[in-house]
């Protein structure tokens, strides 16, 4: 059906796809995590309120989360080029995909530990718990399950983002379908890339699903 130079490019483009999404998931959560844990804590209601830092915060996180991607990556293009030394390529995409996934993530956490019972941290402070114990002991450990199913959302929404990224030189699937299946008109291409990223989705969103059933102690 396809020349084999041809299914080489796919399957290389497969690996980049999966390279860019674990890379930028990885890194998109060493600062999304801490934001989320950040806007939780720092809430009127959470164990260290401090309202200007929850509000600075919040406002970033909504500012860029606003931005379109696309546009986004265009317009962090010199950051990309500083950080990463090119601007095409899996590489410049991941620069992209993590300014954009960190705040996305950072709000999947705030709602995931939002969702832990208020008498739980109660419960803790009469205790005596410090805000640190609560947060490690407490809300990390009760909201494990909601965070692995949005670590699932997270990891499938990057994915797409990386598909979007091939507009602009980011390589992966999203590159060869627009090259191929777009600019040269070739269909059959388009569809086997969509057939592929929506595999690699319900795959990845499978396995997240499955081991937040397994971890949650309240089934």
């Amino acid at each position: 059906m396809f020349k084999e130079g041809l299914l080489a490019l796919i399957g290389s483009a497969f690996w980049e796809s999966i390279y860019m999404t674990i890379v930028s998931t990885f890194f998109a959560y060493l600062i999304g995590l801490p934001m989320g844990l950040i806007l939780v804590m720092t809430d009127k209601d959470g164990v260290r309120p401090m309202p200007i830092i929850h509000q600075i915060l919040g406002v970033i996180i909504n500012i860029v989360r606003s931005v379109p991607f696309l546009i986004l990556m265009l317009t962090i293009m010199p950051f990309t080029k500083m950080v990463v030394g090119t601007t095409i390529g899996p590489k410049a995409a991941i620069v992209g995909l993590l300014v954009a996934a960190a705040p996305f993530i950072a709000r999947l956490v705030e709602s995931s530990l939002k969702e832990v019972e208020k008498g739980v941290v109660e419960a803790a402070q009469s205790m005596g718990a410090s805000p640190m114990q609560i947060l490690v002991k407490v809300l990390l450990p009760e909201a494990k399950p909601s965070l692995l199913v949005g670590s699932a959302i997270a990891v499938t929404t990057i994915l797409g983002y990386s598909a979007m990224a091939g507009f602009i030189g980011g390589g992966g699937l999203g590159a060869i379908a627009i090259n191929y299946g777009y600019h040269r008109g070739q269909s059959d291409i388009m569809y086997i890339m969509v057939i592929l990223l929506v595999i690699i989705v319900q795959v990845l969103q499978e396995v997240g699903m499955q081991i937040s059933k397994r971890t949650d102690k309240r089934l």
